[in-house]
Order: C-alpha cells, then structure tokens, then sequence
C-alpha cells in the first residue's frame, strides 16, 4: 500500500466511522485522478476520488458538480470531502459505462437520453462565469498535434508549405470555434464518461474542466466519439436531430441552420486533433499506451469530410502519412 493510498484508507475510517470496508481500485482516466470503489460492511458502496491537490483541483469538481446539480443532472453526489488532500468520497453511479452497452438496439435511447441531458446543461447551466474556450485555448490544443503525435512520437517534420498550411488550418478551426453561439461545455461528454442509470440516465462523469465555449463542443465529442464510431449518415441524423432539440430549447435559432453542420463538422475536427495529440502524450509522458489504438478511429473523422471541406486537402494528406506511420509502430 503506498503512502497516499494509506492516507486515503485512514480518511476514510474516519469519515465512515468504521474499520470493516474494502477498497478496490478502478480504471483510471486520462488524468492524474485515480478512483476506488468502497464497499462497507453492509453492503453499501461508494466510490473514492484520489486527486492529488498538486495536480488535480477537487474544488472546481465540486463546484461543477453542484452546479450541474442544481438542474436535475446526474451527477455524483459529494457525501465528504477533504480539497486540502484531495480526497472526495462520492455516489457510486455503477459499474456500465454507455461504451459497454451502446449496440445497435440500445443506441437510439442511451444518446436520445444522453442529447436530452446535454439540452438541459447548455439551456441551464450558468456558463458565463466560466474560463473562456479562447483562442489561445483552442490553439494550444491543436498544437499537441504536432508536438505529442507528429514530432515525439512518429518523427515526422513538416516542410515550410506543410506547416504553414497546418497553421492556417488550425486558425481556420478556431474561427469556426469562435463564431457559435457559447454555452457550458463539460469538453469531454462521451462514451467513457457515461454512466448507465436506472432513473435520471445518463450519469455524468468527468466534467471538472467545464468551460465557456462552442455550441457543438460536446455534441462532437459524444457523436463522433473517439472510443465508438457508427455510420456517418446516422451521426447526421441525431446531430440535427439535436439542432432541433436546441431551438426548442432556445440554445439555437433557426437561423442557425445555415451554419450548424459546417460548426459541427469543422468543430470535430479540432477536437480529434486534440484528442490524438493527447493519446501519444499520454503514451511517452504518463506511460498510458492503451489509448494509442484509438488515434485511426480519432483521424479517421478527418479524412471522412475531406471531399466536403476542400480547404482540409492538407491536413488529409498528412494524416494519411500519421495512419501509415501509426500501422509500422
């Protein structure tokens, strides 16, 4: 038992007043976070939150929590905490993640129940008080592209055409992130994030880094998800499925309609620049290599809007060149 995890049992003791639990380890995510599922003596289960105070900000959890909350989300509730540790004992909301169940037959009511829950947090959740999705922001992520994937991982290097062309992309990605209409972006509103619940499904998870930012941030991440992908003309489907939903929730206007499939389609494709950028990051910083089979899936969204988006041709072509690279490592 390491020294952290000791301190986290003897919190515990004293928060649940007994000795006679159990702590099991679970999957941790993509963070420095790391989570223990608690069960007591009587069968009673809650899952502990490690968050080291140095690196993860528990009180910004609780806040968004609380927040979300407010509104008839479902998020975990907080029995006890301790921010100076970093410790939080919270509701267990399960052990089915939306990834393990969504199939053919559930899908149209797990992301009907998951568009429904999205409505409500960007037509309720106060966002203004948020940090800004800026520019700086959207930029900075792009550029994990190129720093973590392209250059660390694969050694791959850009002539001067292939990286000014990379950079007017990415700034044309950012346009398109700035001009929509801003809301209450949790920024990682997906499968693995997605609990499976009997009542007030879905359960949300993850969403300490919500921001002040695009519309279509996470309508992107939970249709064109980087863990599950499903036929494109059905992505669209629910995708405008969701505009509808928007309007009549007074996220969007119908004037909008013009602009909504190039906001979302442009809005993917930074976030799977993002995204793989993240995945080789956490391979050669944090020593996480399972996430490196999800970079084809995460480009692939890319290389589908090519025909559509002309002014991607670039960008395409060398993410053909990272599918080749990514196939001999």
């Amino acid at each position: 038992m390491t020294e952290r995890e000791a301190a986290l049992q003897a919190w515990l003791g004293e928060r649940l007043g007994a000795e006679d639990f159990k702590l099991r380890l679970l999957c941790g995510d993509a963070s420095f976070r790391r989570y223990f599922r608690v069960e007591g003596g009587s069968g009673e289960r809650w899952i502990a939150m490690d968050a080291p105070p140095e690196k993860e900000q528990s009180d910004t959890f609780v806040e968004i929590a609380e927040r979300l909350a407010a509104h008839g989300l479902h998020v975990p509730r907080i029995h006890a905490k301790s921010l100076a540790q970093g410790f939080l004992l919270l509701e267990d909301l399960g052990s089915v993640h939306y990834l393990d169940a969504l199939d053919e037959r559930s899908a149209g009511t797990l992301y009907g129940d998951a568009l429904a829950a999205l409505a409500t947090i960007q037509s309720c959740v106060p966002n203004a008080d948020l940090p800004p999705y800026d520019r700086a922001m959207l930029m900075r992520e792009m550029a994990l592209f190129r720093e973590w994937l392209l250059e660390r991982m694969l050694g791959l290097s850009l002539d001067q055409g292939e990286a000014a062309a990379l950079d007017r992309i990415c700034a044309l990605l950012a346009d398109n992130a700035l001009a929509q209409p801003t809301v209450c972006v949790l920024r990682d509103y997906h499968s693995r994030n997605l609990m499976v619940c009997d009542s007030a499904n879905p359960g949300i998870l993850d969403f300490q880094d919500a921001v002040n930012g695009p519309v279509t941030y996470d309508l992107v991440s939970l249709l064109r998800d980087c863990y599950i992908a499903w036929p494109r003309a059905r992505v669209r489907q629910w995708a405008w499925e969701y505009f509808d939903l928007a309007c009549r929730s007074g996220i969007l206007r119908s004037a909008d309609k013009p602009a909504f499939q190039r906001w979302f389609d442009l809005m993917g494709v930074q976030r799977h620049l993002k995204a793989a950028g993240i995945f080789a990051r956490l391979d050669a910083r944090d020593g996480k290599p399972g996430y490196l089979k999800d970079i084809p899936r995460t480009l692939e969204y890319v290389l589908q809007l090519e025909d559509e988006y002309p002014e991607l041709a670039t960008l395409c072509r060398l993410i053909e060149r990272v599918l080749v690279a990514l196939a001999r490592v």
